[in-house]
Parts: C-alpha cells; structure tokens; sequence
C-alpha cells in the first residue's frame, strides 16, 4: 500500500493524537502474534487488521463450531458446516478484510517444542487461550525473549486483562503462582459467556497493544483491570513491579518451555480433552478408510470427525485430538488408543 493509499484507508486513525502518521507507519511494520483465536482472539484479530498491522500470526488448535458463531466475530455458518479450523478461517477472513496485511494462519497446539518458534519473532504476544497451562508457556517465552504480551480472560459477564511487559511489570508468574488461578473455578461450561463481556476485554488488550506498537505506552498508566458488564461493576488496579524472587522473570527458571510441567488440558466450554500425539503425521483419507465401519466419519484437507455416541472424536493431521463428551483424561486416552491407536 502506498502512502496515498494508506493515508486515505487509515485517516481517521492518523488524526487519533495518540498514533498520527509516525504510528500508522510503526504499526504496519508491527509482527504480532495472537495465541488462540476463540472469541478473544477473533476480536483481536479483526481490530489489528483493521487498524493496519503490518503482519498478523494466529495461532489455534481447534475448529469452528456452530456454538462459537454467538460470539466469535470472524466465523461464518459456512466455516461451521465445513468444520474448518479457526486458523485457516480467520486467515481467509481477514485477507478479505484488509488485503495490505500478512496474515499466517497455523494450526498448531501451542506446545515447549513450538513455542519459541511461533512467538518470538514477534514483537507482541496477545493471549486468547482458554487455558492458565498455555499462559504459563506463553509467560515463559516472553520473559526470556523479553516480548510483551497481554493478559485476557472471560468468563460469564467477567472479564480481566493486564499487559506484560518483561522489565517494566511483574510477570504472569509474579502475578500468579500456579495454583492460585483467577476466576479458577468458574468456566464457559459451567456458566457460560456473552458477547459484550469478551469485546469489552479484546478492547482493553488491543487498546494497549496499539499504545505498545506505537511507542505510547507507559507502565506509569498500565492497569489491571477488571470487571462484571452484566452488574456493571468495574475495578482497575496499577500492575505490580516485578519481584525478585520470581520463579520465572527473577529466577529465570522457564520450567514450562522446558517441558517439565505440560499437564492434560481439559478445554474450557467444549465438555472435552485433549490428547497431545507430538510430531505424528496421520494420513486421514486413510484413516477415514479404517474408521468408517466404527461411526460416523467426515473429513477434510485439515481434520477428520468420528461419532460414537455418546462420544465424538476430531482428529487432527498432526496427530492430536479433542475428545468430546467427557473430562476424564483417562478415558479419553483410552478412546484415542482404540480408535486411532497407540
């Protein structure tokens, strides 16, 4: 995109004081990265392309759903019915929506071994996972490659959100011990979500991602903040400095990308488990073949889907898989080894 053009597309934004044409310029050679692409992330995702960040990494394991339509903004009935993974869709989407901007698609599980890969070529990290084991990896990577990144969640009418800034604030791990975990006992599952409550978050995390892109950001006037849309109750809170005694950012001690703490996840709002089959390639046209005589079996180019009922198996070509239809992690396995083997 030329000047001229940029200048037209993106007016309104330069006449913003906070970002002026010296930001519109930093912004399109911004690399960011975004860490799950559920209803977060999708916000995140359309805001940055829209606002003109140069290049755009999404990052996500799982595919589209018709219950994610509620509040995942990128996705269509189409992605749905065809059950493509939420990478490849929102890749497809937000080329349509600003063709001047590089967006990577992955399919991936954000795992030790990808990790570093995935992230650190980038210069801001923004988190839409729906797990605290993915946060700790992602907290590992940018601290040890001094990356910002930005703090999301939601659950309900709750959401909270902190930027990260390695250096300048405490770290996910200063903030939060494993095992102390914000709003732990609450999931999607068990009491649901609404749209506004997630825009409200995206927001707040693009909001300061843009003032970090740009050069405008201050951890002066950097904010915990928190709060409850449905009650309309709202707390924001200065982020701590970090500590020395840190595991991770005092210590230096990245015991999750060294793979040494990597539990079982259990998905939040999805009934589901996950198994991690690491570096196996499945050929799923043939897979199709051999399962077909045990249920259900649709496939495409990304994944295979096998119904057992009460169960539901999606397969994916690198081998992993989300069980539906239990939490369990050890029957889960076992539904992986019978059906796709050990």
């Amino acid at each position: 995109m030329n000047a001229g053009d940029q200048a037209a597309r993106y007016s309104r934004q330069i006449l913003f004081a906070g970002i002026g044409e010296e930001g519109q310029g930093r912004l399109s050679e911004a690399r960011v990265v975004i860490v799950g692409c559920g209803a977060l992330g999708s916000a995140q995702a359309n805001s940055l392309a829209r606002a003109g960040v140069g290049f755009l990494r999404i990052v996500d394991r799982d595919f589209v759903e018709e219950s994610n339509l509620q509040r995942q903004m990128l996705f269509t009935e189409a992605d749905a019915r065809e059950s493509l993974p939420k990478a490849v869709a929102a890749q497809r989407r937000l080329g349509e929506i600003n063709s001047s901007v590089q967006v990577e698609g992955v399919v991936a599980d954000l795992t030790p071994e990808n990790a570093e890969a995935l992230l650190s070529d980038c210069s801001l990290i923004l988190d839409g996972t729906d797990n605290f084991e993915t946060r700790w990896l992602l907290n590992d990577v940018a601290v040890k490659h001094t990356r910002p990144w930005i703090y999301g969640a939601v659950v309900g009418s709750y959401g909270v959100t902190c930027p990260i800034v390695p250096g300048k604030t405490a770290c996910f791990s200063c903030l939060l011990e494993p095992g102390a975990e914000w709003g732990a006992g609450e999931t999607c599952d068990t009491v649901g979500v609404i749209s506004p409550a997630v825009n409200w978050v995206a927001a707040l995390q693009v909001s300061q991602a843009l003032e970090l892109l740009v050069g405008g950001w201050s951890v002066e006037q950097a904010r915990l903040q928190r709060g409850d849309l449905w009650r309309n109750e709202f707390h924001s809170s200065p982020v701590p400095v970090p500590r020395p005694d840190c595991r991770t950012c005092g210590r230096r001690e990245f015991v999750y990308l060294e793979g040494k703490a990597q539990p079982q996840i259990t998905l939040c709002g999805r009934n589901s488990v996950q198994i991690h089959e690491r570096g196996r390639r499945l050929d799923l046209g043939q897979l199709r073949g051999r399962l077909a005589a045990h249920g259900e079996v649709r496939n495409n180019d990304y994944l295979l889907r096998l119904r057992v009922p009460p169960y539901e198996l999606t397969v994916f070509a690198d081998g992993r898989a989300i069980i539906h239809g239990t939490t369990d992690p050890s029957l889960a396995r076992g539904l992986y080894a019978r059906y796709i083997g050990a």
